[in-house]
């Protein structure tokens, strides 16, 4: 069954978001919502930014938002990431991406047309939904699903996306302190024990900004009692 966000998103009708969609989707390109308005959206929570993947590599980008009449920043171009600035508004656009290397803290990745690759490189299914411009919902990994138990599960092993970074193992409770309920998912709260030594590679600043993120959850205590 398809699922679609049209009619509960608000955001998706701003005709700047909608022609910068069309831009990037010219010539057999493709350019969706992907990730956290995807979510919140479907969990109806507000939506704060917005951000595109598309196949267009990052030049491209550039080239075709400037064409519309937009400011295009390479925030992040080495990633793969452009800021799209469209009627005010910022959008973060990045180019499909597969892994090729990590090291615990960053990557080296390598750009692709493959949207089941970008997905799988993601953390949790709940974080790696897509948005057609109309709204339709592209599920590779069992997003939907996650979202309706309101599940945080990681995407594939949970070791080896903890490896790619180990941020993740916080990550993983402060996004269960904001969408998660019941107890954390068993195969993930286990790697992240068995990994937390990792933590140590990452530098104060990195920590300090996660920790920030969970305790401004609602109820954060609900996740701090597992991470004792």
């Amino acid at each position: 069954m398809s699922v679609s966000i049209a009619g509960r998103a608000d955001w998706l009708t701003d005709k700047h978001l909608q022609r910068l969609l069309a831009a990037l989707a010219e010539g057999g390109e493709e350019a969706r919502v992907a990730g956290g308005a995807v979510r919140n959206t479907l969990m109806g929570q507000p939506v704060a930014d917005i951000d595109i993947a598309t196949t267009c590599l990052p030049q491209e980008t550039i080239r075709r938002a400037e064409a519309e009449g937009f400011k295009a920043v390479p925030t992040g171009i080495e990633h793969g990431t452009i800021t799209v600035v469209a009627g005010g508004k910022p959008y973060e656009i990045t180019t499909l991406r597969a892994d090729i290397e990590t090291d615990g803290r960053r990557a080296k990745v390598s750009f692709g047309r493959d949207w089941k690759l970008d997905a799988e490189r993601r953390d949790f299914t709940i974080n790696a939904l897509y948005a057609e411009a109309d709204g339709r919902i592209v599920d590779l990994v069992g997003g939907i699903a996650d979202i309706e138990a309101r599940r945080l599960r990681f995407i594939g092993d949970a070791e080896a996306r903890i490896r790619e970074d180990y941020l993740r193992i916080l990550r993983f409770f402060r996004f269960f302190a904001w969408y998660g309920d019941g107890r954390p998912d068993a195969e993930g709260l286990k790697a992240c024990a068995r990994l937390k030594e990792g933590l140590a590679q990452l530098s104060a600043e990195r920590i300090w900004s996660e920790l920030k993120k969970l305790l401004s959850a609602p109820d954060p205590s609900r996740a701090l009692l597992w991470m004792r």
